[in-house]
């Protein structure tokens, strides 16, 4: 399961707009029964006491958690993100030093030329620098592919502490840099929970959609891109029926998206994500909140996160899985 970056605008004040407008989204009337209408924040409802966790469902929830925090502070994990570059010219130099066209954070001062040709991307390391090209040491002028390719381009620097590769965000390249020296990564302030709760486990109904369906889903970067969107799944809290729209990312397991009324109340503000098994025979799903988790905008501003659809923000205050993050609190 996948994510989706000079900018063409200013990544923080797109996030600023984009969240703000997830926000004011929902205080708006929906328009569907099955899917909730939004909430006003100052109505929140009270959420119900959390049962009581077994010992076996505690430790499944905390192994869980464990996994999502290793796999947050691996040295090329979404914690090392060190820039974002959108390739704008038919050149670039690249390096650390002030007068590079594209200025990494870290790494070598001189790093080598990017060349756009044909639609095509190169790159030619300067002399003397140590790189790498898929692990490999890198020489001479090699062709790079991009994250929607087969089998992406990596570009290695400082001993491979830091990465290099390239992104497609509809028809524009960027350079997404990665290292794992980067102060996001050293200086992690570590995830917060809601005490795990079994009555957030829930069972869905799989609804399922015509074949080929697709749903605009925006990003924080201000593109909209069409995704597969096999269905919907229906849950019940507290007597009310809510409805999330699912994605497809192509392995059979079902990707939501979604906003609730604790986004800016203790989630972090432009939604959650969730993940959960394709549907049995009978077309149940189980949706395990406890296991709502951050998208990685919300530890870095180098990131091309994907925001909830107007259809996924729900009249429910989910107080379960990961709460916002403290470094961004501020």
């Amino acid at each position: 399961m996948t994510m989706r970056k000079t900018m063409v605008r200013s990544m923080k004040v797109c996030f600023m707009l984009l969240c703000g407008c997830a926000l004011a989204a929902c205080g708006e009337s929906s328009q569907s029964s099955s899917a909730s209408t939004t909430a006003k924040p100052e109505s929140a409802p009270a959420s119900a006491p959390a049962k009581p966790a077994s010992p076996a469902f505690a430790a499944e929830e905390n192994a869980w958690r464990k996994e999502r925090h290793d796999n947050l502070l691996k040295p090329d994990g979404w914690t090392s993100l060190i820039g974002l570059h959108w390739i704008q010219l038919k050149a670039h130099y690249i390096g650390s030093s002030p007068g590079s066209g594209i200025r990494l954070a870290k790494g070598p001062e001189k790093m080598g030329l990017l060349q756009q040709q044909d639609d095509k991307l190169f790159f030619t390391p300067e002399r003397g620098v140590v790189l790498t090209l898929d692990d490999k040491p890198l020489k001479s002028r090699v062709q790079l592919f991009d994250d929607k390719s087969e089998t992406p381009s990596v570009i290695g620097f400082d001993d491979g502490k830091g990465k290099i590769t390239v992104i497609e965000r509809s028809g524009r390249r960027a350079l997404r840099v990665k290292h794992a020296d980067a102060e996001t990564r050293t200086g992690f302030a570590g995830l917060e929970y809601w005490p795990a709760d079994p009555s957030w486990k829930v069972d869905a109904k799989f609804v399922a959609n015509a074949p080929g369906k697709t749903i605009p889903i925006p990003d924080i970067i201000g593109d909209t891109n069409d995704v597969p969107n096999p269905g919907a799944v229906e849950f019940q809290r507290d007597g009310k029926t809510y409805r999330i729209e699912a994605l497809d990312e192509g392995d059979g397991s079902l990707f939501l998206i979604f906003a609730d009324r604790t986004n800016g109340h203790g989630s972090y503000s432009a939604g959650r994500f969730l993940y959960a098994d394709k549907p049995d025979a009978t077309g149940k799903v189980v949706l395990d909140f406890n296991r709502a988790y951050n998208p990685p905008c919300a530890f870095t501003s180098f990131a091309t996160c994907p925001l909830p659809p107007p259809e996924n923000r729900l009249d429910l205050a989910v107080t379960a899985g990961e709460k916002q993050y403290a470094a961004s609190k501020h």
